[in-house]
C-alpha cells in the first residue's frame, strides 16, 4: 500500500489521468495548476508522476464545468493506483492473475475488488486486462516501461516477421516483459509460445495475458536469461527479442566460456551482442531470430570482431534501420536485426539486405523501396571497420558512380589546370636583401599599418597589404612571434619589413598573392583527389565501375 493511500483511504490518480477524465492535454492540466490557486495541491507521487486526491480533481472539475464521468477502466485504475503506488505492475500482475484463475481473489484489496465487478459487467476479463495494459504501457514514465514494447515496434517485428514463406511453429522471447511482443504471434493455431523474464510482475502478467487469451501452449518462466536460460535445450522457429540495453554487469565474468558464444566472447560493454548470440543459440535449423538493437551496436569498435564472424559465416540476413519515435521510452531510431541458421536444402548468406527505413511513418507501413534497399556482399563489409549502419551503404547504393566520377574527375584536372597557372615563376635572388628594414610596431605608430587579431594589414598607398603580409610569413618574423614554449603570439610588432620603393613592393606582393592562392587551391586539390580516389576505389570494388579501356588506351600513348 503506497504511503498515500496508507494517509488517505480516497484514490490517487496523476496529472495524465486528470487530463483523460476532463478529454484534455497533459499540458492543459499543467496550466491549470499554474492558472488556478484552487487547484487540488499534490499529495504524493514525486517527481515522475504527482498524485492529487481524486474526489479534490472531481469537485474542481465540476466547478469548472471542466469535469467528465469516471468510466469502470479509470475507477479500477485509480484503486489499483491507491493500493500498488508506483508499483503499478505487481498491481496489474496481481489483478490479472485472479481473473485469469492463477491466483486467489484474496490477494486483491476490497476497493479493487469492488471496481474491477462494474468493469467485468462491461468487458470480458481479456478485454479489461487488456485495457489496463494498454493505460500502463502508454506511460512510459512510469516504473517498469522498460518491460514494454511499444505497438509500432511489435508491428515492425511481425512485418519482417511475415516477410518470409515459412511458418514458424515455436516462437521465443528471452525478455518478453509483460509479453505484448511474445502474444502479438499467438493469434494463429499451433503455436507453442515460450518467454522468459527476471521480472517476476513482468512475468506474471504475461503468463495471465496468454492464460486469458487462450493460448494454450504456453510457457513463460522467470529468470535472469543470461545466467539462468530456463529453456536452455530449446530450438525455436522463430525468435524475437527486444532486449534490456547497456548493461554493464551482464554477467561476463561467470559466463566467459558459455557455448552460446557462437560468434566471441562479449565484451563487457556490449551486453546487446550477449543478447543477440543468446537469442541464435535458441535458433532451429532453418529457422530465424529478430533482435532489436541500438544503432551503435553496428559500429561500436568492441563489437567488431564479433561482427565479422557474423558476417563471416552467412548468418546475418538483414540490418534494418527503422525510423525514430518506435520506442515508448525514446526518440531515438532503433535497428532490427535479422538472422538465419542455415538448415536442409538451405545455404549462409551471400550478401546482407541493408534496409534504411528513418526517413519512412514512424506507424508503417514497413515495406521499403528499391532505393531504401542495398544488397551488399559479404567482403564487401569485412573491412576494418565491419560498420554494418544500413544508412551508409544504402546511400552509396543509390550513388551514380560513373556521373560522380566524371564530374569530380573534371574537378580535379580543371584544379590541376590552374595550379599549373598559379604557380610563379622565379629568378635567381641576391642570396638575401639588402638595406634597411622596420618594425611593425614602428609602422604602425606611422599609421601605415592597421594592427588586428588576425595580424597586420597596409593604412596607406605606401605600404602594398599583399608584400606586407607575405614578409609577415618570413621564417624569421614566425620565430619572433613564436615564444620559447613554441606557442604563437599571432603578435606581429616584433616582425620586420625591408624597405623598398611601392613598385618593388607590388612585385613581390603580386608573387605572394598567387603563392597564397597556390596554397589554398592545393588545398581544394587534394580533398578532391581524396574524394575522387574513394569513390572510384569504391566503384570498381562494388563493381558500379571497371576500368575503362580508352583511358588505357590514352595512357599507353602518353607512356610512349
Amino acid at each position: 500500500m503506497s504511503e498515500a493511500s496508507a494517509r488517505d483511504d480516497e484514490a490517487l490518480v496523476s496529472g495524465a489521468e486528470i487530463a483523460r477524465l476532463a478529454g484534455v492535454t497533459r499540458a492543459a492540466v499543467s496550466n491549470w495548476r499554474k492558472r488556478y490557486p484552487d487547484f487540488p495541491e499534490p499529495v504524493g507521487g514525486g517527481n515522475r508522476s504527482t498524485l492529487f486526491r481524486l474526489p479534490e480533481v472531481q469537485a474542481w472539475l465540476k466547478r469548472q464545468d471542466k469535469g467528465v464521468e469516471v468510466s469502470a477502466e479509470v475507477r479500477v485504475w485509480q484503486a489499483l493506483r491507491s493500493e500498488y503506488g508506483e508499483d503499478m505492475l505487481r498491481g496489474l500482475a496481481d489483478l490479472a492473475s485472479v481473473l485469469a484463475g492463477r491466483a486467489e481473489p484474496s490477494i486483491l484489496a476490497d476497493r479493487v475488488d469492488a471496481a474491477v465487478r462494474d468493469l467485468l459487467a462491461e468487458r470480458s476479463p481479456a478485454d479489461a486486462v487488456e485495457g489496463l495494459v494498454e493505460r500502463f504501457a502508454s506511460a512510459p514514465a512510469r516504473d517498469g516501461a522498460d518491460q514494454v514494447t511499444g505497438n509500432r515496434l511489435i508491428k515492425a517485428i511481425g512485418s519482417f516477421a511475415r516477410a518470409t514463406e515459412a511458418e514458424p511453429a515455436t516462437i521465443l522471447d528471452p525478455a518478453c516483459g509483460i509479453g505484448s511482443l511474445l502474444l502479438s504471434f499467438g493469434r494463429k493455431t499451433r503455436r507453442r509460445l515460450v518467454g522468459q523474464d527476471m521480472n517476476r510482475s513482468a512475468a506474471r502478467l504475461a503468463a495471465a495475458r496468454a492464460a486469458l487469451a487462450a493460448f494454450p501452449d504456453t510457457a513463460i518462466q522467470v529468470g535472469d536469461t543470461l545466467r539462468a536460460d530456463r529453456f536452455p535445450g530449446l530450438r525455436a522457429d522463430l525468435v524475437v527479442c527486444d532486449p534490456p540495453v547497456n548493461v554493464p554487469a551482464w554477467g561476463r565474468e561467470d559466463l566467459l566460456i558459455d557455448p552460446r558464444w557462437e560468434f566471441g566472447t562479449p565484451p563487457r560493454a556490449e551486453s546487446e551482442l550477449a543478447w543477440l548470440q543468446h537469442c541464435f543459440a535458441h535458433v532451429a535449423p532453418g529457422g530465424r531470430a529478430i533482435v532489436v538493437m541500438p544503432p551503435s551496436v553496428a559500429y561500436r569498435k568492441a563489437g567488431r570482431r564479433i561482427r565479422s564472424e557474423i558476417v563471416r559465416q552467412g548468418v546475418l540476413t538483414d540490418v534494418v534501420a527503422l525510423p525514430g519515435g518506435m520506442v515508448a521510452t525514446h526518440v531515438q531510431p532503433v535497428h532490427l536485426w535479422l538472422l538465419a541458421r542455415p538448415g536442409s536444402g538451405t545455404t549462409p548468406a551471400e550478401s546482407v539486405r541493408m534496409v534504411d527505413l528513418t526517413g519512412a511513418d514512424p506507424d508503417g507501413p514497413y515495406e521499403p523501396t528499391d532505393r531504401q534497399v542495398a544488397r551488399i556482399r559479404l567482403i564487401d563489409l569485412l573491412d576494418d571497420d565491419i560498420d554494418l549502419s544500413p544508412g551508409r551503404h544504402v546511400a552509396a547504393s543509390n550513388v551514380d558512380f560513373l556521373a560522380d566520377y566524371r564530374e569530380l574527375r573534371a574537378s580535379v584536372q580543371a584544379h590541376l589546370n590552374r595550379l599549373d597557372r598559379l604557380l610563379p615563376s622565379l629568378a635567381p635572388g641576391p642570396g638575401q636583401l639588402d638595406g634597411a628594414a622596420t618594425s611593425v610596431a614602428d609602422l604602425a605608430k606611422a599609421g601605415l599599418v592597421d594592427l588586428t587579431e588576425d595580424g597586420a594589414v597596409s593604412a596607406s598607398d605606401q605600404l602594398d597589404t599583399d608584400y606586407l603580409r607575405g614578409f609577415l610569413q618570413s621564417a624569421a618574423n614566425v620565430r619572433r612571434s613564436t615564444s620559447g614554449s613554441g606557442t604563437f603570439r599571432l603578435d606581429a610588432r616584433g616582425s620586420r619589413i625591408p624597405n623598398m620603393d611601392i613598385d618593388e613592393q607590388r612585385r613581390y606582393g603580386e608573387t605572394f598573392h598567387a603563392l597564397a592562392e597556390f596554397e589554398r587551391a592545393s588545398g581544394e586539390l587534394a580533398r578532391l583527389g581524396g574524394r575522387a580516389a574513394e569513390l572510384a576505389r569504391t566503384g570498381l570494388t562494388s563493381g558500379a565501375l571497371r576500368p575503362s579501356s580508352e583511358d588505357t588506351d590514352q595512357d599507353t600513348e602518353r607512356r610512349t
